[in-house]
């Protein structure tokens, strides 16, 4: 399943909508469907994407999960 087919179902899911997604990047709602379109997301726009959603990104081995949250994308000040 292609990652734009996972991010529809967990719209549909959590009941959110393609619109809040694109104001959330900061993006119009076309070029949304673009990126839906070509399967194309920054490692920026999975977190995001990810935190709108109120999912976890996470990279998981056998003894190891890391999550990226907005806080790695976030520069400290």
């Amino acid at each position: 399943m292609a990652i734009s087919d996972k991010v529809k179902t967990l719209l549909k899911l959590k009941s959110k909508s393609n619109s809040g997604l694109a104001e959330y990047l900061g993006i119009s709602v076309q070029a949304l469907s673009n990126k839906f379109y070509r399967d194309s997301y920054s490692g920026e726009d999975l977190v995001k994407i990810a935190a709108f959603l109120e999912c976890e990104l996470v990279f998981i081995t056998d003894s190891t999960k890391i999550a990226l949250t907005l806080n790695d994308i976030t520069p400290e000040k």
